[in-house]
């Protein structure tokens, strides 16, 4: 469906924007647009792809409608990342996070559809089901304008619908890179409760939502990976087994605006949600504000459901998160650099001692 296609993704210097790119680089897509307002990180993607010719680069920010624009002419695809994702940050800076996550949105929607786009694909979170912080807040409002938005096109010209994730291993906001840098430092693992769980997947797992969305989503959808999940406990064991099962753990408590769960799809979402093997397609209301069309008064009907979240769906053991990890390609360098530094230091100590 790309070919001869140029794809526009917003954010696209950071860890989920970088995979999605890699992901239709080597197919027969005509262009592939990185839109961020991040020079430095363009910069080192152009010295890392070696100047592609495929891969165009347009600083701007989401905020900035005339930016967004700029990058607009002639796109076909757009898979919409860029947002602000660090939950304690937007706590503090609420204002900030509704500035690019819900009206940076509404820009590159509504210029999505002044040019002709025909699919844009909005990256949500799970913590924008059941809300309890500024970060989840702002998510959920994105998906609200999305799914408004949405009934504002004809759906044979363009397609708006969004993609909901659990937690990405070694994105950007994750906490394994921090988990590994503790134990290189010989610090403490700091967790903030041992029972809190939380969905798990990688890049390229997550990067398949997208292709199947591109290939399956309708207007206003809501687009769910069915996903495993684990313990904090239990992630920080699995990196301390790979990298030094000697290391030490500290409780630091929740921060600002954790939940103990997450859900990717509400009870209300688990009543109409239609079940599509490894994913979920959550379909948008399409009535309107006539009520009355639709019916006269409601019939009680008990809905049994549950909500889909990291508490409910499979829970990962300790061997199965070290194999998850083990299929990162972060974790597998990581490993090879640390077996290396020991094993310097090793030799050291031998010389010294001999």
């Amino acid at each position: 469906m790309f070919e001869h296609n140029i794809l526009l993704i917003t954010g696209g210097t950071g860890s989920f924007g970088h995979a999605v790119l890699d992901r239709f680089l080597d197919t027969d897509v005509k262009e592939i647009r990185i839109f961020s307002r991040d020079e430095k990180k363009q910069d080192d993607m152009r010295t890392e792809y070696g100047s592609n010719p495929k891969i165009k680069f347009y600083i701007g920010d989401v905020r900035d409608i005339s930016s967004v624009k700029n990058a607009m002419h002639g796109v076909d695809y757009i898979f919409h990342a860029a947002a602000l994702k660090q939950v304690p940050s937007c706590e503090f800076f609420p204002l900030e996070a509704a500035k690019t996550n819900i009206i940076g949105t509404d820009n590159v929607l509504s210029a999505a559809i002044e040019y002709g786009v025909k699919k844009i694909i909005c990256l949500s979170t799970d913590k924008a089901a059941y809300p309890i912080n500024a970060m989840g807040t702002s998510k959920a409002m994105m998906e609200k304008v999305v799914i408004a938005k949405s009934r504002t096109v004809d759906s044979a010209k363009t397609t708006i619908c969004c993609t909901r994730y659990g937690n990405v291993m070694a994105s950007r906001g994750s906490v394994i890179p921090r988990f590994v840098e503790q134990i290189k430092a010989g610090k403490p693992l700091t967790i903030t409760e041992p029972a809190m769980t939380r969905f798990i997947m990688s890049l390229e797992e997550a990067v398949e939502l997208v292709v199947f969305a591109f290939e399956h989503a309708e207007n206003g959808d809501i687009m769910v990976q069915k996903a495993p999940a684990c313990t904090i406990e239990t992630l920080a064991e699995a990196v301390k087994q790979l990298f030094n099962p000697e290391a030490e753990t500290k409780i630091i408590g929740i921060r600002h605006g954790e939940k103990m769960y997450e859900t990717l799809l509400t009870k209300e979402e688990c009543a109409h949600a239609e079940d599509m093997g490894n994913f979920f397609r959550v379909p948008c209301d399409k009535r309107d504000l006539n009520y009355e069309k639709y019916f006269d008064k409601g019939t009680p009907k008990e809905v049994t459901v549950k909500e889909f979240n990291s508490d409910n769906t499979d829970l990962l053991d300790v061997e199965a998160v070290k194999q998850k990890l083990l299929s990162l390609k972060y974790i597998r360098e990581e490993l090879a650099a640390w077996e290396e530094h020991k094993s310097k230091d090793k030799d050291k100590s031998d010389k010294i001692n001999g």
